[in-house]
Protein backbone atom coordinates (compact mmCIF):
# COMPACT_ATOMS: atom_id res chain seq x y z
CA UNK A 1 0.00 0.00 0.00
CA UNK A 2 1.33 3.41 -0.94
CA UNK A 3 1.46 6.40 1.39
CA UNK A 4 -1.99 7.95 1.68
CA UNK A 5 -3.59 10.91 3.37
CA UNK A 6 -4.17 10.00 7.02
CA UNK A 7 -7.29 12.18 6.97
CA UNK A 8 -8.85 9.76 4.47
CA UNK A 9 -8.80 6.85 6.93
CA UNK A 10 -9.75 6.29 10.54
CA UNK A 11 -6.44 5.51 12.23
CA UNK A 12 -8.28 3.86 15.12
CA UNK A 13 -9.29 1.09 12.72
CA UNK A 14 -5.70 -0.17 12.98
CA UNK A 15 -5.94 -0.75 16.75
CA UNK A 16 -6.17 -4.48 17.39
CA UNK A 17 -4.53 -5.52 14.13
CA UNK A 18 -2.12 -8.41 14.52
CA UNK A 19 0.71 -9.94 12.55
CA UNK A 20 2.56 -13.24 12.95
CA UNK A 21 6.15 -14.00 11.93
CA UNK A 22 8.62 -16.86 12.33
CA UNK A 23 12.40 -16.92 12.11
CA UNK A 24 15.36 -18.93 13.30
CA UNK A 25 18.17 -17.61 15.50
CA UNK A 26 21.07 -18.30 13.15
CA UNK A 27 24.58 -17.67 14.55
CA UNK A 28 25.88 -15.24 11.91
CA UNK A 29 23.83 -12.17 13.03
CA UNK A 30 24.98 -12.25 16.70
CA UNK A 31 28.56 -12.90 15.60
CA UNK A 32 28.32 -9.86 13.32
CA UNK A 33 26.78 -7.68 16.05
CA UNK A 34 29.46 -8.75 18.53
CA UNK A 35 32.11 -7.71 15.99
CA UNK A 36 30.31 -4.40 15.43
CA UNK A 37 30.31 -3.73 19.19
CA UNK A 38 33.97 -4.85 19.44
CA UNK A 39 33.04 -7.72 21.73
CA UNK A 40 35.16 -10.90 21.82
CA UNK A 41 35.02 -14.17 23.67
CA UNK A 42 31.73 -15.71 22.51
CA UNK A 43 31.37 -17.62 19.25
CA UNK A 44 27.54 -17.89 19.44
CA UNK A 45 27.47 -21.58 18.66
CA UNK A 46 24.10 -23.35 18.67
CA UNK A 47 22.71 -23.35 22.20
CA UNK A 48 24.44 -20.12 23.28
CA UNK A 49 22.06 -17.67 25.02
CA UNK A 50 21.37 -14.50 23.04
CA UNK A 51 21.96 -11.30 25.03
CA UNK A 52 18.88 -9.26 25.85
CA UNK A 53 17.57 -7.13 22.94
CA UNK A 54 19.54 -9.15 20.39
CA UNK A 55 16.27 -10.58 19.10
CA UNK A 56 16.28 -7.36 17.03
CA UNK A 57 18.63 -9.24 14.68
CA UNK A 58 15.70 -11.38 13.55
CA UNK A 59 12.22 -10.80 12.09
CA UNK A 60 13.73 -8.12 9.82
CA UNK A 61 11.44 -5.84 7.75
CA UNK A 62 12.13 -7.25 4.29
CA UNK A 63 10.04 -5.00 2.07
CA UNK A 64 10.87 -5.33 -1.65
CA UNK A 65 12.83 -2.44 -3.16
CA UNK A 66 9.77 -1.18 -5.04
CA UNK A 67 7.94 -0.76 -1.72
CA UNK A 68 10.58 1.47 -0.10
CA UNK A 69 9.70 5.11 0.48
CA UNK A 70 11.93 8.16 -0.06
CA UNK A 71 13.20 8.03 3.55
CA UNK A 72 14.42 4.44 3.16
CA UNK A 73 11.63 2.96 5.28
CA UNK A 74 8.92 0.72 3.80
CA UNK A 75 6.06 2.75 2.38
CA UNK A 76 3.14 3.48 4.71
CA UNK A 77 0.26 1.09 5.05
CA UNK A 78 0.03 -2.66 5.50
CA UNK A 79 0.32 -3.69 9.15
CA UNK A 80 1.12 -0.18 10.41
CA UNK A 81 -1.43 2.57 9.71
CA UNK A 82 -0.92 4.75 6.60
CA UNK A 83 0.02 7.94 8.44
CA UNK A 84 0.90 10.70 5.99
CA UNK A 85 3.39 12.55 8.22
CA UNK A 86 6.80 12.31 6.58
CA UNK A 87 9.10 11.45 9.50
CA UNK A 88 8.93 8.42 11.72
CA UNK A 89 11.13 7.35 14.60
CA UNK A 90 11.31 4.71 17.30
CA UNK A 91 10.61 6.88 20.34
CA UNK A 92 10.58 4.45 23.27
CA UNK A 93 10.32 0.83 24.28
CA UNK A 94 9.48 -1.36 27.28
CA UNK A 95 10.65 -4.95 27.78
CA UNK A 96 10.14 -7.91 30.09
CA UNK A 97 12.62 -10.76 29.72
CA UNK A 98 11.05 -14.11 30.63
CA UNK A 99 13.62 -16.55 29.28
CA UNK A 100 16.80 -16.57 27.24
CA UNK A 101 16.53 -17.05 23.52
CA UNK A 102 19.29 -19.32 22.27
CA UNK A 103 21.20 -19.59 19.02
CA UNK A 104 19.50 -22.20 16.90
CA UNK A 105 16.03 -21.61 18.34
CA UNK A 106 13.05 -21.46 16.03
CA UNK A 107 11.38 -18.17 16.96
CA UNK A 108 7.81 -16.97 16.68
CA UNK A 109 6.67 -13.37 17.06
CA UNK A 110 3.14 -12.04 17.48
CA UNK A 111 2.63 -8.29 16.99
CA UNK A 112 -0.46 -6.25 17.83
CA UNK A 113 -1.20 -2.55 17.45
CA UNK A 114 -2.53 -1.58 20.86
CA UNK A 115 -2.84 2.20 20.59
CA UNK A 116 -2.87 5.07 18.09
CA UNK A 117 -2.77 8.54 19.66
CA UNK A 118 -2.72 11.93 17.91
CA UNK A 119 -1.17 14.92 19.67
CA UNK A 120 -0.13 18.49 18.95
CA UNK A 121 3.47 19.40 19.77
CA UNK A 122 5.80 22.33 19.22
CA UNK A 123 6.61 21.06 15.73
CA UNK A 124 2.98 20.41 14.84
CA UNK A 125 0.82 17.32 14.67
CA UNK A 126 2.26 14.06 15.96
CA UNK A 127 0.92 10.51 15.86
CA UNK A 128 2.11 7.81 18.25
CA UNK A 129 1.59 4.15 17.41
CA UNK A 130 2.18 1.54 20.12
CA UNK A 131 2.90 -2.01 19.03
CA UNK A 132 3.10 -4.95 21.42
CA UNK A 133 5.32 -7.89 20.44
CA UNK A 134 5.76 -11.26 22.09
CA UNK A 135 8.66 -13.51 21.09
CA UNK A 136 8.59 -17.23 21.84
CA UNK A 137 10.92 -20.14 21.40
CA UNK A 138 10.07 -23.83 21.68
CA UNK A 139 10.45 -23.46 25.45
CA UNK A 140 7.74 -20.80 25.67
CA UNK A 141 7.49 -17.03 26.11
CA UNK A 142 10.87 -15.28 26.12
CA UNK A 143 10.38 -11.54 25.47
CA UNK A 144 7.48 -9.15 25.91
CA UNK A 145 8.03 -5.83 24.12
CA UNK A 146 6.11 -2.61 23.67
CA UNK A 147 7.36 -0.25 20.98
CA UNK A 148 6.25 3.37 20.52
CA UNK A 149 6.67 4.78 17.01
CA UNK A 150 6.22 8.52 16.50
CA UNK A 151 5.27 10.17 13.20
CA UNK A 152 6.16 13.84 12.68
CA UNK A 153 6.00 16.46 9.90
CA UNK A 154 9.14 17.20 7.92
CA UNK A 155 10.79 20.27 9.52
CA UNK A 156 11.93 23.41 7.73
CA UNK A 157 14.92 23.67 10.08
CA UNK A 158 16.50 21.68 12.91
CA UNK A 159 14.62 22.55 16.10
CA UNK A 160 15.81 20.25 18.89
CA UNK A 161 13.80 19.77 22.08
CA UNK A 162 14.96 21.55 25.24
CA UNK A 163 18.11 19.90 26.59
CA UNK A 164 18.14 17.66 29.65
CA UNK A 165 21.30 17.90 31.74
CA UNK A 166 23.28 14.77 32.44
CA UNK A 167 23.48 13.47 36.04
CA UNK A 168 26.25 15.22 37.95
CA UNK A 169 27.48 12.23 39.96
CA UNK A 170 26.86 9.01 38.03
CA UNK A 171 27.70 5.66 39.61
CA UNK A 172 29.77 4.91 36.52
CA UNK A 173 30.47 6.37 33.10
CA UNK A 174 32.33 5.26 30.01
CA UNK A 175 32.93 6.81 26.59
CA UNK A 176 31.73 5.14 23.41
CA UNK A 177 33.48 5.60 20.09
CA UNK A 178 31.15 6.60 17.27
CA UNK A 179 31.93 6.57 13.57
CA UNK A 180 29.96 6.18 10.32
CA UNK A 181 31.00 2.52 10.03
CA UNK A 182 29.32 1.68 13.34
CA UNK A 183 26.11 3.37 12.22
CA UNK A 184 26.19 1.68 8.82
CA UNK A 185 26.88 -1.79 10.22
CA UNK A 186 24.06 -1.52 12.76
CA UNK A 187 21.68 -0.35 10.02
CA UNK A 188 22.71 -3.33 7.90
CA UNK A 189 22.36 -5.86 10.73
CA UNK A 190 18.84 -4.66 11.59
CA UNK A 191 17.92 -4.07 7.92
CA UNK A 192 17.07 -0.49 8.82
CA UNK A 193 17.01 1.53 5.62
CA UNK A 194 16.27 4.91 7.24
CA UNK A 195 18.66 7.22 5.42
CA UNK A 196 19.31 9.55 8.37
CA UNK A 197 21.76 6.95 9.71
CA UNK A 198 24.07 6.62 6.68
CA UNK A 199 23.18 9.19 4.00
CA UNK A 200 24.61 12.52 5.21
CA UNK A 201 23.22 14.72 2.38
CA UNK A 202 19.73 13.31 2.96
CA UNK A 203 20.00 13.71 6.75
CA UNK A 204 21.07 17.35 6.43
CA UNK A 205 19.16 18.55 3.38
CA UNK A 206 15.85 16.69 3.73
CA UNK A 207 15.34 15.95 7.44
CA UNK A 208 17.41 19.00 8.52
CA UNK A 209 19.67 17.23 11.00
CA UNK A 210 23.20 18.59 11.52
CA UNK A 211 24.72 15.15 10.99
CA UNK A 212 24.10 11.42 10.80
CA UNK A 213 21.70 10.34 13.54
CA UNK A 214 22.68 7.66 16.06
CA UNK A 215 19.96 5.02 16.11
CA UNK A 216 17.69 4.95 19.13
CA UNK A 217 17.86 1.12 19.30
CA UNK A 218 21.66 1.26 19.11
CA UNK A 219 21.75 3.69 22.04
CA UNK A 220 19.39 1.42 23.99
CA UNK A 221 21.59 -1.58 23.22
CA UNK A 222 24.82 0.20 24.16
CA UNK A 223 23.31 1.30 27.47
CA UNK A 224 22.10 -2.17 28.41
CA UNK A 225 25.41 -3.77 27.44
CA UNK A 226 27.25 -1.21 29.60
CA UNK A 227 24.92 -1.83 32.55
CA UNK A 228 25.62 -5.56 32.33
CA UNK A 229 29.37 -4.94 32.24
CA UNK A 230 29.10 -2.99 35.48
CA UNK A 231 26.95 -5.70 37.11
CA UNK A 232 28.42 -8.90 35.65
CA UNK A 233 26.58 -11.20 38.07
CA UNK A 234 23.14 -9.72 37.36
CA UNK A 235 20.59 -10.58 34.69
CA UNK A 236 18.05 -8.04 33.38
CA UNK A 237 14.42 -8.80 34.14
CA UNK A 238 12.97 -5.66 32.56
CA UNK A 239 14.17 -2.67 30.60
CA UNK A 240 12.71 0.56 29.27
CA UNK A 241 14.11 3.44 27.25
CA UNK A 242 12.97 6.79 25.86
CA UNK A 243 14.68 9.09 23.38
CA UNK A 244 14.73 12.69 24.62
CA UNK A 245 17.19 14.43 22.25
CA UNK A 246 18.89 13.45 18.97
CA UNK A 247 22.46 12.18 19.17
CA UNK A 248 24.70 12.45 16.12
CA UNK A 249 27.51 10.41 14.69
CA UNK A 250 29.97 13.29 15.17
CA UNK A 251 29.10 13.68 18.88
CA UNK A 252 31.36 12.66 21.76
CA UNK A 253 29.08 10.24 23.59
CA UNK A 254 29.34 8.94 27.14
CA UNK A 255 27.27 6.15 28.67
CA UNK A 256 26.26 6.76 32.30
CA UNK A 257 24.59 4.73 35.01
CA UNK A 258 23.00 5.90 38.27
CA UNK A 259 22.12 3.30 40.91
CA UNK A 260 18.50 3.36 42.07
CA UNK A 261 17.22 2.78 45.59
CA UNK A 262 15.22 -0.21 44.33
CA UNK A 263 18.38 -1.92 43.07
CA UNK A 264 17.96 -1.06 39.40
CA UNK A 265 19.99 1.40 37.36
CA UNK A 266 18.98 4.55 35.48
CA UNK A 267 20.98 4.86 32.27
CA UNK A 268 21.81 7.80 30.00
CA UNK A 269 23.56 8.54 26.74
CA UNK A 270 25.17 11.96 27.04
CA UNK A 271 26.60 14.08 24.21
CA UNK A 272 29.64 16.35 24.31
CA UNK A 273 27.53 19.28 25.51
CA UNK A 274 26.47 17.32 28.59
CA UNK A 275 22.92 16.77 27.33
CA UNK A 276 21.00 13.51 27.62
CA UNK A 277 20.12 11.79 24.35
CA UNK A 278 18.38 8.71 25.71
CA UNK A 279 17.35 7.72 29.20
CA UNK A 280 16.65 4.14 30.23
CA UNK A 281 16.10 1.97 33.29
CA UNK A 282 17.09 -1.65 33.89
CA UNK A 283 15.77 -3.87 36.67
CA UNK A 284 17.62 -7.03 37.65
CA UNK A 285 16.19 -10.50 38.17
CA UNK A 286 16.03 -11.67 41.78
CA UNK A 287 17.62 -14.96 40.75
CA UNK A 288 19.87 -15.48 37.75
CA UNK A 289 18.18 -17.45 34.99
CA UNK A 290 19.95 -20.61 33.96
CA UNK A 291 22.47 -20.27 31.17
Amino acid sequence: MNDVNANAVNLQDWVGRTEEASDQAYPTPPRALAATLDQVGTDYAVGTPLPELWHWLYFLPMAPAREIGPDGHPKRGGFLPPIALERRMWASGRYVFRDHLRVGDVLHKTSEITKVAEKDGKTGRMVFVTVRHTVRSGRGLAVEEEQDIVYLPMPKAFTPPPPTKAPESPSWSEPVALDPVLLFRFSALTFNGHRIHYDLPYAKDTEKYPGLVLHGPLQALLLLEAAKRHAPDRVPSSYSFRAVHPVFGHDRVTLMGVARDDGGVDLFTVNGDGHVGMQATVAWAANDRSH
